[in-house]
């Protein structure tokens, strides 16, 4: 055999092998595929919802807490939260959507450090609240806060002037006082939002409402004193609230948990990065005098003088 045919041989043999190990490539690549796309069997676990800082938009949650509600995999919800507060608007449509899990699911809430305010709120649709000794907890009021800078315009000799359609439409306005009239109208509207607020501790703690007027003039609570007074349930933590999900529902502490996804991967890494440096700028610098939804159940402490 000639030298020229065993070349021609061996070549034919590797082209036989290439051949080979390309399919297994392309089955391989295939199999990976179907294993990504195939949609995950549910497995049955306890959600968690994640409430960090300033409650402001609560779209994402709201829309997360009603997927929850219709997964049968996920058998309770814990609240952690960590929270202020915020917008009286954004709390209360992250109580309703907390309120509507508890309706199917049993539902508990576990305090941090802080979880004051609108922060209290949402956790009212639980069945059992958890906080430690030490959590800041309470606040249950609204405030409704403007800015007026006309002192400084006369100093540096500018006039602003407005047109409105009524005595009330720039009412708080950044250039003016406010007049008597719209201080009673604003007002209003905060002990309106107050009074809601209290019907929603009343019916969540079981108190009467004149019990809950007594302890809802803003001031905080810690843990302990939350506990004395009937608005939390117990000290303890999270694991204290899984082992109370086993005794009471019957829901495995051994069951994994996972946290709701409330943002895009992109929106959490801007979120954490941007978000507490820019926060305060952004609303000194775009906001002039106050929105009618402006109002907020987030718990402010007083600045030393």
């Amino acid at each position: 055999m000639s030298l020229e045919t065993d070349l021609l041989i061996d070549r034919r043999r590797l082209k036989r092998r290439l051949f080979f190990w390309r399919v297994v490539a392309i089955l391989a690549v295939v199999a990976c595929a179907a294993i990504a796309i195939r949609p995950a069997v549910p497995r049955s676990h306890v959600a968690r919802l994640k409430v960090d800082g300033e409650i402001s938009d609560t779209t994402r949650m709201v829309r997360a807490l009603d997927a929850m509600a219709k997964d049968d995999s996920a058998k309770a919800l814990v609240l952690d939260i960590s929270s202020p507060g915020g917008g009286v608007y954004a709390a209360e449509a992250l109580h309703n959507a907390i309120a509507r899990v508890a309706e199917k699911k049993p539902v508990v809430a576990v305090m941090g450090a802080l979880a004051a305010s609108g922060g209290f709120m949402i956790a009212m649709p639980a069945k059992r609240i958890y906080a430690s000794t030490g959590t800041i907890t309470g606040s249950i009021g609204v405030l409704l806060q403007t800015q007026e800078i006309s002192g400084l315009l006369d100093r540096v000799g500018v006039t602003a002037e407005t047109l409105t359609s009524g005595p009330l439409k720039d009412q708080p306005s950044l250039t003016h006082k406010l007049s008597d009239d719209g201080r009673a109208v604003l007002h209003g509207l905060v002990i309106d939002m107050y009074e809601q607020f209290v019907a929603i501790v009343a019916d969540g703690r079981h108190m009467a409402p004149e019990r809950v007027r007594e302890l809802a003039d803003g001031r905080v609570y810690t843990g302990r004193q939350a506990l004395k007074l009937g608005l939390i349930d117990a000290i303890g933590d999270e694991h204290d609230a899984r082992q109370w999900l086993q005794s009471n529902s019957g829901i495995s502490a051994d069951l994994p948990i996972r946290d709701l996804r409330t943002k895009g991967r992109l929106q959490s890494v801007l979120a954490d990065a941007v978000a507490p440096f820019l926060s305060d700028t952004l609303k000194s610098v775009v906001y002039q005098g106050v929105a009618l939804d402006g109002a907020k159940a987030l718990w402010q402490p007083s600045s030393p003088e």
